[in-house]
């Protein structure tokens, strides 16, 4: 499966655009805003900058020089695992709020 997992991931395209998978989450709801606010200030730096860039190349349509696309080593998550961190605590908070406490 592996390889039909790799031509996939380049079939996309976002690579050649020198975005990340993790930059293609939409940014909608207010886990993904959470999880974008706990990230370090170097990584959200760096994530604006991509999409600015990727933005720029749709305009133009080109895609960046061979040097400076996304390689598959350097395609990891990095907002995926703050988003589950902050999914776990939205459901536990909603868990808590809905307890009820019974006298005996």
């Amino acid at each position: 499966m592996m390889p039909l997992a790799q031509w996939y991931t380049d079939a996309a395209g976002y690579r050649r655009l020198g975005l990340r998978f993790d930059d293609l989450i939409p940014e909608e709801n207010d886990v993904v805003q959470t999880a974008l606010k706990r990230l370090p200030p170097k990584e959200a730096y760096d994530r604006v900058f991509r999409i600015r860039r990727a933005f720029q190349c749709s305009i133009s349509h080109t895609l960046l020089p061979k040097e400076e696309q996304t390689k598959p080593e350097e395609d990891v998550e990095y907002l995926s695992p703050i988003i589950r961190e902050v999914e776990k605590e939205f459901k536990e908070r909603k868990d808590l709020d809905a307890l009820i406490v019974k006298r005996k």
